[in-house]
């Protein structure tokens, strides 16, 4: 019996400390889902003027976010993944939700892009029109603290010139400020055009939880892929995420 015993309190022990990273994990979150405006210090970063664009940069909570914005962001994101043309991503295929199991859904994406801890990084020209914008959240994946990026979508005449990639190194330095462990991001695999730009130029790489991964044998029978790029985690400070303004 004394084996048994042994074994049982092993496993008890073992869940008791699943169960505190899991705590702490959420208790990171939760400190950065407070923080309204997690661009506040990034001073240097709220600006976007190479390649002839002039762009400003600020960050929003949903409830903070008009209706117009909404809107616009989730007709942005129709327009550019409903149907993902040959023209847009160099495919010999027609590509998106559309095309997979999951499907083009106008109230499921809407959902999702209104859910309350949803947040936008949206840039926009000296007339107040915004021309590209991220949608994303912090998370708890898998017991993990992640900054999860859900759209990131560039108006067409803004697109080849770096606003993308400002809009990534910037969700860094969110994800940074806010001690995430990583940034994850799922990607149809037949977009080529986002494989390439998350893993050959934002040096994303697939995820743990990606089913090429976990399922390696029947990965053909995905059409997704989740990527991640992991941080390096620091001490906590008293500037890390701006003043920790919250909500009022």
């Amino acid at each position: 019996m004394g084996k048994k015993s042994s074994k049982g309190k092993e496993k008890k022990l073992k869940r008791k400390e699943e169960m505190a990273k899991v705590n702490a994990a959420q208790a990171v979150i939760d400190v950065a889902n407070e923080v309204k405006d997690p661009l506040a210090s990034l001073t240097a970063f709220k600006t976007f003027k190479r390649n002839g664009l002039d762009l400003c940069l600020e960050c929003k909570r949903l409830q903070d976010m008009s209706t117009e914005d909404i809107n616009w962001a989730f007709d942005l994101t129709k327009h550019n993944m409903q149907l993902l043309s040959c023209n847009h991503f160099d495919s010999s295929e027609n590509y998106s939700y559309e095309n997979s199991s999951w499907g083009w859904n106008d109230k499921r994406k809407r959902d999702e892009m209104t859910e309350d801890k949803a947040r936008y990084l949206i840039a926009r020209e000296e007339s107040g029109k915004a021309v590209a914008f991220s949608h994303f959240r912090f998370d708890l994946e898998e017991g993990d603290e992640v900054l999860y990026c859900y759209e990131i979508q560039v108006e067409s005449e803004t697109r080849g010139k770096g606003l993308g990639k400002f809009l990534m190194l910037i969700l860094e330095m969110i994800a940074h400020r806010a001690q995430m462990k990583k940034i994850m991001l799922t990607v149809f695999k037949e977009n080529e055009r986002a494989q390439n730009f998350f893993i050959k130029i934002m040096k994303f790489q697939a995820d743990e939880t990606s089913p090429g991964i976990w399922d390696p044998m029947n990965s053909e029978d995905y059409f997704y892929d989740i990527l991640s790029k992991p941080l390096v985690r620091k001490a906590a400070t008293n500037n890390d995420m701006g003043s920790r303004d919250t909500a009022a």
